[in-house]
């Protein structure tokens, strides 16, 4: 009123305390409808005449108030809504316990289960919340004074619904009810941003507002490996610890678009695990998986991230150049705690379920581009495969050599063999890189050294040169 609006009460109920009448003087208000009802006449909210005055700011008190019957709404909420409709802004008022999502946790802690109630929504749908907290001493004091009740009803509520217990209780939900609508508020304010950082003139991607930990929410990476499951059931226990909200990404790369359908299934179904409990679940796409999650944290506002535990290299993977996604997320969201939860035993093998084609895959790997071995994991291994390979990566390595004897001196032959001996190491492990080491020490001795095309040994130097291809070998795998 004081910036110049119109503004009026439509409805007050004061409930004959003289504190809260004082604060009406001087503010416009609309007279109330009479109803008769079983013998009494009802002082309620005239609808259609608020609707005619219109005026800019409209105080209707006690949001979960039931109507009189014959009245064009059951609830005074539903008022509301027409108000709203008609262009006029509405200021109200309720008690926590009047929201029908708190109806029967409330019911258990006080004891008492409140009739009036108003839907959660109309609640998350309002402009403003303002929480007017007091504390449970000041609201006690409150009530014996009669600036809640008057004093025959005091004296009853003291006893039972006001009881301190039940108020410590009521404030706590309600503190944390309004933060929900705060962070509501926040995350709706991001996506803003987020929009405008990706448009024209945006910064976009990485230079946008980065994750704030003021809720605490956690963002859990689900990937196509076949430990994704437990990382959802660790953000999930995670989240319930803290009593935070959560959210489940799966980042949809070029790379897993193709993916098989068994592959793209099981991340589906942990998706579906994921919001049996309680989490919130998106698959955004994007090529590059540590940027695409660093921007779904900043949309969300969620500062703690969950992923897989990387495997320990093996095989070829340990002299690839991928950077690891916890390092990659470290680079690009620096702000944001990365958790890494531990496989569990039981998630390493793919279960039963699946076809034999999603037994016998290459195994799982981040980028779904086939060198993992997730499949593999748990089972013993094949080293008859790794021995057959030993043995042809000698063969090839004797015939490329063959024709060069007379050009390569015999040392660089051995390096020849040697490499054929690291690679299979690498690849297949210690005891195919043994077999491999002993086939080509053989070649090598048979084809190479003097006398040729047999295995006696001229130089007794040669023996140093087979205990070393066989100490690498060993060594490497």
């Amino acid at each position: 009123r004081a910036a110049g609006r119109d503004v009026m009460i439509g409805v007050v109920e004061t409930h004959g305390r003289k504190e809260t009448a004082a604060l009406l003087d001087g503010l416009a208000r609309l007279p109330p409808r009479d109803v008769a009802h079983r013998g009494h006449t009802l002082a309620e909210f005239d609808l259609d005449a608020a609707l005619r005055r219109k005026p800019a700011v409209l105080l209707v008190d006690e949001l979960a108030h039931s109507n009189a019957p014959g009245s064009r709404h059951a609830k005074r909420w539903h008022d509301v809504r027409e108000l709203l409709d008609a262009g006029i802004e509405v200021w109200s008022a309720l008690n926590v316990q009047h929201l029908e999502g708190l109806n029967g946790t409330i019911g258990a802690i006080t004891g008492v289960r409140v009739q009036e109630t108003v839907p959660d929504r109309v609640l998350d749908e309002a402009d403003e919340v303002v929480l007017v907290d007091v504390t449970p001493d000041e609201l006690t004091a409150r009530l014996a004074a009669g600036k809640v009740y008057l004093p025959a009803q005091a004296e009853r509520a003291a006893r039972n619904f006001f009881r301190k217990g039940n108020l410590i209780a009521l404030r706590e939900i309600a503190l944390r009810r309004t933060a929900e609508h705060v962070e509501d508020d926040m995350r709706g304010w991001r996506v803003e941003q987020s929009g405008a950082a990706s448009g024209p003139g945006g910064r976009g991607g990485e230079g946008g507002v980065q994750a704030w930990d003021t809720s605490g929410a956690i963002l859990a990476c689900v990937g196509p490996r076949g430990d994704a499951a437990q990382t959802v059931r660790t953000a999930a226990r995670l989240a319930a610890r803290l009593s935070v909200r959560w959210h489940a990404v799966h980042v949809e790369t070029p790379a897993l678009q193709r993916q098989p359908a068994w592959r793209r299934d099981r991340t589906l179904e942990v998706l579906e695990l994921a919001r049996e409990l309680g989490a919130e679940t998106a698959v955004p796409s994007g090529a590059d998986v540590a940027r695409t999650l660093a921007a779904e944290a900043r949309r969300l506002n969620c500062a703690t991230l969950v992923i897989g535990r990387a495997e320990a290299a093996s095989g070829w993977r340990r002299i690839r150049l991928r950077v690891p996604l916890a390092r990659a997320l470290a680079r690009r969201a620096p702000s944001l705690d990365i958790v890494e939860a531990a496989a569990a035993p039981s998630s390493r093998r793919l279960p039963r379920q699946w076809p034999r084609a999603a037994r016998d895959a290459p195994g799982d790997d981040e980028d779904g581009d086939g060198d993992g071995g997730d499949a593999r994991a748990g089972r013993p291994p094949v080293p008859w495969r790794g021995c057959a390979w030993a043995v042809v990566s000698g063969s090839a390595v004797t015939l490329i050599a063959t024709p060069l004897s007379g050009v390569l001196e015999e040392v660089n032959i051995v390096m020849l063999f040697l490499l054929g001996v690291v690679g299979i190491a690498l690849r297949f492990g210690r005891a195919p890189a043994a077999l491999a080491a002993l086939f080509n020490v053989a070649a090598f001795d048979f084809f190479f050294v003097a006398p040729r095309f047999s295995f006696a040994i001229s130089d007794v130097q040669y023996l140093v040169t087979f205990a070393v291809m066989l100490a690498v070998g060993l060594l490497v795998g």
